[in-house]
């Protein structure tokens, strides 16, 4: 891979960046999460460094710079940020008219780090040993960024002219120096005696509590050649020329060993020192002596987790009887009896944004504690009540407050952690639906190419079931965003039972003999009704992880439909049964459809079996093989998107297919109203199941008509879509 792909090539690159700001960011947390195993007693991480190397153009992403005072505030000293400062982006320079090195340095400083400036290469320092009344110094600080990048393109008497030359006293300093000479004059990351001295002082660093930013002068394109090194265009040159290739070889010293002949080849050599040669025999020694090669990404157990028992979900088969709770309320219940288990509980990572509160998971607060490396110097303000703020240094919360970036890069650094550390940990990502994929998908995807493992759970989920809260709030699309992303598994479970079957199972998944590399994501609604038990079918768990299963058989009765529901949408469908059973003769099936990306996954590779296998006897896709037989229409109701279920219509051919969904933005109202306003009420379910009886031509026109005025609702009502 062209990139660092752990997706790609599993056993050797570990940590992916994927695009700008990200590798930053997920290094600290990276570094974080390290002294998180080592606080709570789980792992022993005092010998390990995370190292991030990062350009000074990519200091401009929120994320590299967003979260440096917290890698101050943790002490995190195993933090080393290398930033190449070639003072060069894609376009042209990063700081033209200002001085990026020093921008950072501030920056860096002012948060707490330890910094290290590598500006200038040996061959300077006898000029600045000779700057007796620091012009050449101030000659150095006034100069900007613009200058300097012009100056790696120009020859000797142009540098000697331009920024030796106004001054008499510079000029006179460098007067014994060629032209040559001057253009040779090398930025300290150049100068291997300079970086290693910095990276000694990095190392040596370790105990003062403070991370290290090493900030590097280099030139963009060095050893590339006259025509690529320091040019705004440096970045898309492609393809070398011969010549250029031959200059490159020089600037190396391998004329011996790379032929003029063979740079003219169309594919010049990948040269690769023999093994008896003295610099392979160098490398190998090092390597050796530094703990063996890098990258290497090794998924070996050192310390074996064991699966939790299956008391820990018994509770959640019997349903609540007839106390009302949402699927919130039975996660949290479930995620504290995960902790609970003797041997599987250390490894939850509970991972917060700062909204426990919203969610009711504050209740974990005194039991899990929160964790805090400096552990809790205060006494809270709730000290004296049963469920108070407490934090401590072996905490097993990780409350992050509000970034949602930095709790994804928790989520990355706890779910590679059997990969990196050997440790499998189970992160448990709780957060604000819209404020996820739609948030972060940047760092989701980064999380699907490190082979991340854990699950997300959008709370507070449905564009009508969060009422009063608007469109900034209200989610009605993250599950199509979710579909985006190939290693994500994605529910919408209505019942506390699908929750923690889903949570058992893809635990069993990821953690269990088949160590699936995927990630698993649930959306959890804040709406309370009584949870029914779960069915005493054999194959019921089967039933919720393919997708879709049949909830409860119609009534014999007159006319015949379907209805598919998830999540809180549970509520209508079953309301809208009720009355087209006993108003029209309608007996409806209701089927819980736990994941439409599931169905769809399976039904677009069996019809890829099909295509490429045309003389075998065709496959039927599994939502063609439970639908496409019944009688009568579908209805499939959402509080998100028609999108959503609309991924398996095409698969069940033989019948209407009408899908119900949040399509628009949301608005602060009640549930009633905003369900009526998206048309996924209950009125709307039956309207819409006696519109396709009506194109069936098995029930008359009118009947619809009555329907439709009997409930109020009015035709001319603009389209959600367009409000």
């Amino acid at each position: 891979s062209s990139y660092p792909h752990p997706r790609l090539m599993p056993e050797f690159w570990e940590f992916p960046t994927v695009s700008m700001g990200l590798g930053p960011l997920t290094a600290l947390y990276q570094a974080r999460f390290n002294r998180y195993l080592l606080n709570r007693k789980i792992d022993d991480t005092s010998a390990s460094r995370v190292w991030a190397f990062l350009g000074d153009g990519e200091c401009d992403e929120p994320e590299t710079l967003g979260s440096i005072s917290l890698a101050a505030r943790e002490h995190l000293d195993n933090l080393v940020f290398v930033v190449n400062c070639n003072l060069q982006r894609l376009d042209g320079p990063v700081r033209g008219n200002g001085k990026i090195i020093q921008e950072l340095e501030a920056t860096f400083r002012g948060a707490g780090w330890n910094v290290i400036k590598v500006i200038w290469g040996s061959k300077w320092d006898d000029l600045l040993a000779r700057d007796i009344s620091g012009a050449l110094l101030n000659k150095m600080n006034t100069t900007v960024d613009g200058e300097f990048q012009r100056y790696t393109i120009e020859d000797g008497n142009y540098i000697r002219e331009n920024f030796f030359g106004p001054d008499p006293r510079l000029r006179e300093m460098v007067s014994h120096l060629t032209d040559g000479e001057l253009q040779l004059l090398p930025r300290g990351g150049h100068d291997y005696r300079k970086l290693y001295a910095a990276y000694r002082a990095a190392v040596e660093n370790t105990g003062s509590g403070r991370p290290t930013a090493i900030l590097c002068k280099t030139v963009k394109g060095w050893t590339l050649g006259d025509e690529i090194e320091g040019r705004n265009a440096t970045h898309q040159i492609k393809k070398m020329t011969d010549a250029q290739l031959m200059t490159l070889r020089n600037r190396l010293h391998l004329n011996e060993e790379i032929s003029d002949a063979a740079l003219a080849a169309d594919e010049p050599p990948y040269y690769r020192p023999p093994e008896d040669s003295i610099e392979y025999q160098y490398m190998m020694e090092r390597r050796r002596a530094l703990g063996g090669v890098m990258p290497r990404r090794t998924t070996v157990a050192r310390k074996i987790l064991t699966l939790p028992s299956d008391d820990v979900f018994k509770e959640f088969e019997n349903g609540s009887s007839t106390q009302s709770v949402s699927t919130t309320m039975g996660f949290t219940r479930l995620l504290r009896n995960l902790a609970r288990d003797k041997d599987f509980g250390e490894r939850v990572v509970p991972i917060i944004p700062d909204e426990a509160r919203t969610f009711g998971m504050d209740s974990l607060f005194r039991e899990l504690k929160i964790y805090a490396s400096q552990g809790q110097k205060y006494e809270p303000v709730d000290h004296d009540m049963l469920l108070n703020y407490a934090e401590a240094t072996d905490g097993q919360i990780l409350e992050e407050g509000i970034t949602e970036a930095g709790s994804l890069a928790s989520f990355i650094a706890a779910g590679t952690s059997y990969a990196t550390r050997g440790v499998p940990m189970v992160p448990f990502y709780t957060f604000y639906s819209m404020f996820g994929f739609q948030r972060v998908g940047d760092l989701i995807w980064q999380a699907a190419d490190a082979r991340t493992r854990g699950f997300l759970l959008g709370a507070t989920a449905g564009r009508t079931t969060l009422h009063g809260e608007g469109l900034q709030h209200q989610d009605g699309h993250s599950l199509l965003l979710a579909s985006t992303v190939p290693a994500c598994r994605a529910y919408d479970p209505s019942f506390a039972y699908e929750v923690a079957t889903i949570v058992r199972e893809g635990i069993k998944e990821m953690y269990g003999p088949t160590q699936s590399d995927v990630f698993f994501y649930l959306t959890l609604y804040n709406e309370n009704y009584q949870m029914p038990p779960i069915s005493n079918s054999p194959t019921i768990t089967s039933e919720i992880m393919q997708g879709l299963y049949l909830w409860k058989p119609a009534t014999e009765a007159k006319h015949k439909a379907t209805i598919l529901f998830s999540g809180s949408a549970h509520i209508a469908a079953s309301a809208a049964a009720s009355e087209l059973l006993e108003r029209y003769e309608v007996g409806c099936e209701l089927w819980s459809a736990t994941s439409y990306k599931t169905l769809r996954e399976e039904a677009i590779e069996v019809e890829r079996w099909n295509r490429l296998h045309p003389s075998q006897p065709a496959r039927k896709p599994l939502v063609t093989k439970l639908l496409d037989n019944g009688q009568g229409p579908i209805v499939a109701v959402s509080d998100f998107m028609r999108m959503v279920p609309e991924q398996v219509a095409r698969f069940i051919p033989s019948r209407s297919f009408t899908p119900l969904g949040t399509d628009g933005m949301g608005r602060s109202d009640t549930r009633a109203a905003l369900r009526r306003h998206f048309e996924i009420d209950a009125p709307h379910i039956v309207v819409a199941v006696l519109h396709n009886l009506a194109l069936a031509g098995v029930i008359k026109t009118e009947v619809v008509t009555q329907a439709i005025e009997r409930h109020g609702l009015d035709p001319e009502m603009a389209f959600s879509l367009h409000q």
